[in-house]
């Protein structure tokens, strides 16, 4: 452990800065969970979906990729992605519940938790986003059809999807300046040979409590900065909570474009 991370350390435990009050504490999986479930025999995997939590609201908290938020969730930070051919935007885990797997819930996604240190100054993640459409049904009914038996659970992996390197290798990296003052950068690496596009962005979500407004200020939809970065080529969206105080996200211009051949983009 460095001596600059030492002293990080002691200043959190003095009270001087609250270096944990930021952190990797984002859930990626609040679907499907006994802390959203409200039915009426406590059937928590039926009850609220992952085709459902793209238009749902939450109760109890949020869920991303890669989330980063303070240490009450009442701000977070989450990775959004788009490959121009899945349905829907890929924000959040995909996976089996119980009575879908055929050996219990799973999680059918690839992904890395590479690096971190203990105040989360510094920490880093791997997320391989597949070229091609997500294969959400195929995954389902082959689990489906292989439950109760002997066989190997089929993952994402089996289908092909990844074959000729036909992925994009997301790097999520979070770095502190300060205590208060947190930094996302998103690498995105073409495996293929061939030219494809992706679309990320910040997916910035505020958690839902009675009598405060939802995802977005004053009632309203959470900014879209990915939208805000393409007219003005810079974002600065002020956020305020009562608890928390004011807090300004800003965004910058992307150094490359989306498109572009296999390379470090």
């Amino acid at each position: 452990m460095t001596n600059v991370e030492r002293q990080r350390i002691e200043q959190s435990r003095q009270g001087v800065k609250d270096w944990r009050r930021w952190g990797p504490y984002l859930s990626e999986r609040q679907w499907g969970t006994v802390r959203e479930d409200y039915s009426p025999n406590g059937t928590a995997w039926d009850y609220f979906s992952h085709d459902q939590a793209r238009s749902r609201a939450y109760r109890w908290g949020e869920d991303g990729i890669a989330g980063f938020c303070d240490d009450r969730q009442l701000l977070c930070l989450s990775l959004a992605l788009w490959n121009g051919r899945d349905p829907i935007l890929k924000e959040r885990l995909f996976g089996l519940t119980n009575s879908e797997g055929n050996h219990g819930e799973d999680v059918k996604e690839l992904y890395y938790y590479l690096d971190a240190i203990p105040s989360y100054a510094y920490a880093r993640m791997l997320y391989k986003l597949p070229q091609a459409a997500y294969p959400y049904e195929w995954l389902l009914e082959e689990n489906a059809r292989r439950r109760g038996s002997a066989a190997m659970e089929f993952e994402l992996i089996d289908t092909g999807i990844f074959d000729d390197d036909k992925y994009f290798d997301v790097e999520i990296e979070y770095a502190k300046a300060d205590a208060d003052d947190v930094l996302m950068r998103l690498t995105v690496h073409n495996r293929g040979a061939e030219q494809a596009s992706v679309s990320p962005t910040g997916d910035r979500q505020r958690e839902h409590r009675p009598g405060r407004p939802h995802r977005g200020q004053h009632g309203g939809a959470a900014p879209d900065v990915g939208q805000r970065l393409r007219e003005q080529g810079g974002v600065h969206a002020a956020d305020r909570d009562d608890e928390i105080g004011e807090r300004e996200p800003g965004v910058a211009p992307p150094p490359a474009p989306a498109v572009a051949d296999r390379g470090d983009h």
